[in-house]
């Protein structure tokens, strides 16, 4: 591979901002693994955010790359599944698999697709220091024949239209709307993009706690909600805290701590097969490795207000931000049946394409 770009490259990121900020471009925030991909003729390389190759797990990629990318390029995109219409991020999780011949079924029958909005290096040309409103005009120039499963990512300039997407794109399972300067260049690893996510808040049940790596203080929270069975189920976790709040908090959920895990609603963490039928915390995955997963169990009496994104299931996709104590709900209310059901919406048209 002799591209005027080379791997590995870092992506260029985006920071928080609480509104979505006018005069700029405006995409869909993809809720997928972000990748390099460079092409070289029959070479393809699919980088991840890391700099570590994908390829090897999305093989189907590579036909479909080569026949939709110009001969010699380096775009930048995301690689996503979609199921029933929406973005499917567990789905593309699974896909990240040692077994070759899983990862093989897998290609089969749960395929991804690429969608590309930017552009790093066409021919013999390095473009990182093209603006980008030059490079967008290149990159619908040069992907103006590509078919599904490669797909050109939506853009606007129009801030209300922005506003429209950041509302609706939700339903097919998009994060938010990411806003970029139109004489950006491109800085690999450089946080010059701004990225607008919804923010909701949730009651949750405080059932237990992991400690922190740096000694005996709080590293996270482990949360639940309640299903229409009464189970308790994991929902995930808040984690930022200052070292002091984590000093704080063992204090403050001593008399909480059970003995064992006997008796509590997730005292089944171990056993392999109870991850079949609930969401409990402790499970070792190809994601955490030999990462310690013990817990603490608490009797699930403390109620918190959580900020929160989007959900991803039944569970919340990112780690939550703690927002408060709730000694005025009772563990028992909080259930699903408080969370905001988000309208669906088809990711054909977000694409402007049918989806599988």
């Amino acid at each position: 591979m002799d591209l005027p770009v080379m791997p590995p490259v870092k992506p260029m990121l985006a920071k928080s901002v609480a509104k979505i900020p006018p005069g700029m471009q405006y995409e869909a925030k993809w809720d997928g693994f972000r990748a390099i991909v460079h092409r070289d003729g029959d070479e393809i390389e699919i980088g991840s955010r890391t700099g570590k190759s994908l390829a090897r797990y999305f093989p189907e990629l590579a036909d479909a790359l080569k026949a939709n990318l110009p001969a010699r390029c380096v775009v930048d995109g995301e690689v996503v599944i979609v199921h029933d219409g929406r973005l499917d991020f567990d789905r593309l999780t699974e896909r990240i698999h040692p077994a070759a011949s899983r990862v093989k079924l897998l290609a089969r029958t749960t395929p991804a697709s690429f969608i590309v909005f930017d552009l790093l290096a066409l021919g013999d040309e390095a473009l990182l220091d093209t603006s980008l409103d030059e490079r967008r005009e290149l990159l619908v120039h040069a992907l103006s024949t590509a078919r599904p499963p490669v797909h050109l990512a939506p853009a606007t300039t129009d801030l209300a239209l922005a506003r429209q997407w950041f509302e609706q794109f939700e339903g097919a399972g998009l994060d938010g709307v990411i806003a970029k300067p139109l004489d950006l260049p491109y800085r690999p690893d450089a946080r010059l993009m701004f990225k607008i996510k919804h923010e909701r808040t949730a009651d949750v049940v405080v059932a237990g706690f992991r400690f922190h790596k740096s000694g005996p203080i709080v590293g996270s929270l482990l949360l639940g909600l309640y299903d229409t069975h009464g189970a308790l189920q994991h929902v995930g976790v808040c984690a930022a805290f200052t070292a002091k709040r984590r000093a704080e908090l063992v204090e403050e959920l001593a008399p909480l701590r059970m003995p064992d895990a006997a008796g509590h609603p997730w005292a089944a963490w171990a056993e392999e097969a109870a991850h079949e039928s609930a969401r409990l915390p402790g499970a070792q995955s190809r994601w955490t490795g030999k990462k310690d997963l013990s817990w603490v169990p608490l009797r699930p009496e403390r109620v918190c207000e959580v900020r929160y994104d989007h959900m991803e299931g039944d569970r919340f996709r990112h780690t939550a931000q703690f927002a408060r104590w709730r000694p005025d709900r009772t563990p028992e209310s909080c259930t699903y049946a408080q969370l905001e059901e988000v309208v669906g919406y088809d990711l054909g048209e977000v694409l402007g394409t049918p989806t599988p």
